[in-house]
């Protein structure tokens, strides 16, 4: 993963000008749509669970819910995913993944993340159901079979492995550096 910390790094001293002329480039209504969102990161014909998986993405992005991610939804997005706090991002993570919005991550839930995100993401390290055997064998402190927020928290901050493995479901690193490099286009 080292190789991939620099490419971090890089994206974090890019100024917002390069960001404000990529976004005006690929979306010059200002405004970005799912269907646009997944054709500027290269995921088109995907899977029903990794599709789920960018449909949440795009929704928690869409901050004022009108289907579009706009500039400033844009670059609160890549400025929380480049340079977030961790409680920030666990937060995030959190709300991505509670995908019926009850407040708690159960099973089901966590298990279709990890199956979009591998689909994705080819992370072949364990089975989606080995990682989320492992999530909640290691972090749900009362084995109700639902992370609430303050175990999610807790309990990812507490284990470095679980840290590592939930870091691994948003890693856009190789993205972000094909969308640098010019070779992602929108249709």
């Amino acid at each position: 993963m080292g190789a991939d910390n620099s490419t971090t790094e890089d994206m974090m001293a890019v100024d917002i000008h390069y960001w404000y002329n990529k976004f005006m480039r690929e979306s010059p209504s200002g405004l970005i749509t799912l269907y646009e969102l997944k054709a500027i990161l290269g995921l088109q014909g995907l899977n029903e669970e990794a599709n789920g998986y960018i449909e949440q993405v795009f929704a928690t992005f869409d901050m004022n819910k009108d289907g579009y991610i706009d500039f400033m939804e844009y670059v609160a997005a890549l400025s929380l995913i480049l340079k977030g706090k961790i409680d920030q991002k666990l937060k995030w993570y959190f709300k991505l993944y509670d995908a019926d919005g009850n407040g708690k991550i159960d099973r089901e839930e966590l298990l279709s993340i990890f199956k979009a995100v591998q689909a994705i993401n080819k992370h072949t390290d364990m089975s989606p159901e080995e990682i989320t055997a492992l999530v909640f064998d290691t972090i749900d402190k009362n084995g109700d079979g639902e992370l609430t927020l303050e175990e999610f928290i807790n309990g990812t901050q507490e284990h470095q492995m679980i840290m590592d493995i939930i870091k691994k479901t948003l890693d856009l690193s190789n993205v972000l550096k094909v969308i640098k490099s010019g070779r992602r286009h929108s249709v």
